[in-house]
């Protein structure tokens, strides 16, 4: 699923857990009368909503704190020892351990006794079949149980890796029922922005160490953040970028360091829009930072974010296009990490347009926050990458890109994951800015209403408590309209013009 060679079998489990593939066993249990040890209590002693059955088993994931002391805590699931896939909850603990409730989208308990009928070989020759990457292989696989909202069943998880036809590298999730041999769904863990461009930001402050007399693009400040050089290679770390000044490109495509400096300079400010606006303390809210690859491959026009890494990797473009490592393409790719490490939206159907949304919700965050005049915040995606200028998606009306859905219909789930975040995109900007007519566009609702924006602070606040305390790997639409509405009553009252505008603007989009 994410660069690591697995050797195959349910002894796989544990390294695809490592990989960040699957959801790791606990290697002991927690103290009696922590969060988790509560959390698990409540959710037993309200197992009818909750779904909690004989045979089942949780792990902790984290736990979000308020300043109330309410307690978010956000669990993996398994029923005999195997993972549930969309079983993840979390479940909500007020003052004096009441039970809140909890976010999830399991529709069933997984039947106990389940045995598989086809062989693990025989599964992975199935989820073979299904990738159309160059040079294909399993990687691995294991039994999990596959919770898909209308039934849960058990299948394989089996991991093909390989290269896509425009050089960006394949980490396709296969999931095979393991009774029937049928594939029932299948995702890729490489997230990307679809096609890219660069665009270069002027003369601006990057993070740099000094080592040995040269100076390095590795950022203290953030984490220890670094900028390495592929050189045209796709695997590897690449070399570290250094100069004997302490100054790196030259503002031209001529000078590689230019780019470098472009996506280290992109990093630090999403960095800085995280940790100044949520207080999160980077990707994984640990202090620990990613790192940036420049230089990808050749004429590769893509970027992606890859959590076996850890890290962005930016192409450096084509006949076209400009290299990558624009503000808001630095936001969006980040911005998968934190959604990998948060609410681990399934990039598939829904959920994947959702967690593309996610993306082009904060890189555009990042684009205002960094009020950078050579490249002032809009609700435009990519607007930098190509050499034409035309942007890659539009927030305001998302299907002026000739792809991207404008409202929900129940077919938005089989679209590209770029385009079925249309919906989520075009409830962000109606939320942010209304309907109508603006300096940043005109935008329609489906419903002929008109909403009135309540500002990107608000809105992006409501979105991040969303994604981190309600939203759960399998949230759809409909989810995440309620995940969205318990972010608005829980920062601003639940009779709260906030409130009354997330609403509008769900049904703006014909999510009810």
């Amino acid at each position: 699923m994410r660069r690591t060679t697995l050797l195959g079998g349910l002894a796989t489990a544990a390294l695809l857990a490592a990989a960040g593939s699957l959801p790791a066993t606990a290697s002991a249990a927690p103290a009696s009368g922590d969060p988790f040890t509560r959390a698990v209590a409540q959710l037993k002693a309200h197992s009818g909503s909750a779904l909690v059955a004989d045979g089942q088993s949780f792990t902790l994931q984290k736990v979000l704190t308020d300043a109330d002391g309410t307690q978010h805590v956000r669990l993996h699931r398994y029923q005999d020892g195997l993972p549930v896939l969309g079983g993840d909850t979390v479940v909500h603990l007020g003052k004096g351990n009441t039970w809140r409730g909890a976010s999830q989208t399991l529709a069933a308990a997984p039947s106990r006794g389940a045995k598989a009928k086809i062989s693990e070989a025989a599964a992975g020759r199935a989820a073979l079949a299904t990738a159309t990457a160059t040079g294909a292989r399993v990687d691995g696989s294991q039994l999990v149980y596959d919770a898909d909202g209308a039934d849960t069943a058990l299948a394989y998880q089996v991991v093909v890796s390989g290269v896509r036809a425009d050089g960006t590298p394949s980490r396709l999730n296969v999931l095979v029922d393991a009774t029937t041999g049928r594939v029932r769904d299948s995702w890729d863990a490489i997230q990307t922005d679809g096609t890219g461009n660069t665009f270069h930001s002027g003369s601006v402050a990057v993070g740099t160490t000094l080592s040995g007399g040269t100076y390095q693009l590795n950022d203290g400040a953030r984490g220890g953040h670094k900028t390495y050089d592929l050189n045209g290679g796709t695997s590897g770390t690449g070399t570290l970028v250094t100069n004997a000044a302490n100054v790196f490109g030259d503002g031209t495509l001529a000078d590689r360091q230019t780019t470098a400096a472009d996506a280290h300079y992109g990093a630090a400010e999403t960095w800085d829009y995280y940790k100044n606006t949520f207080g999160r303390n980077g990707i994984r809210n640990d202090g620990k930072a990613a790192y940036s690859r420049v230089h990808y491959s050749t004429n590769y026009a893509n970027a992606f974010w890859d959590d076996s890494c850890f890290c962005m990797t930016y192409g450096d473009g084509g006949s076209g296009w400009y290299p990558l490592t624009s503000l808001d393409v630095a936001g969006h790719e980040m911005s998968h990490g934190v959604t990998s490490n948060t609410a681990g939206l399934r990039y598939s159907g829904e959920s994947g347009g959702l967690n593309e949304a996610t993306s082009d919700i904060f890189g555009t965050m990042v684009e205002f926050y960094a009020n950078n005049a050579k490249d002032p915040g809009d609700y435009l995606i990519g607007e930098k990458l190509r050499t034409s200028g035309a942007p890659l998606r539009y927030m305001d009306k998302p299907s002026k890109d000739g792809s991207s859905a404008d409202c929900w219909s129940r077919s938005v789930g089989r679209l590209d994951v770029h385009y079925s975040s249309g919906v989520a995109n075009h409830f962000f900007y109606l939320l942010a800015v209304g309907s109508g007519s603006s300096s940043y566009g005109n935008s329609p609702t489906c419903n002929g209403s008109t909403v009135t924006g309540i500002g990107n602070a608000k809105a992006a606040a409501i979105w991040y408590r969303a994604l981190t305390t309600y939203m759960t790997s399998r949230t759809g639409y409909s989810g995440a309209r309620t995940a969205t509405l318990s972010a608005a009553a829980d920062l601003y009252g639940s009779t709260s013009t906030e409130y009354q505008t997330v609403a509008a603007a769900w049904s703006a989009v014909s999510v009810n």
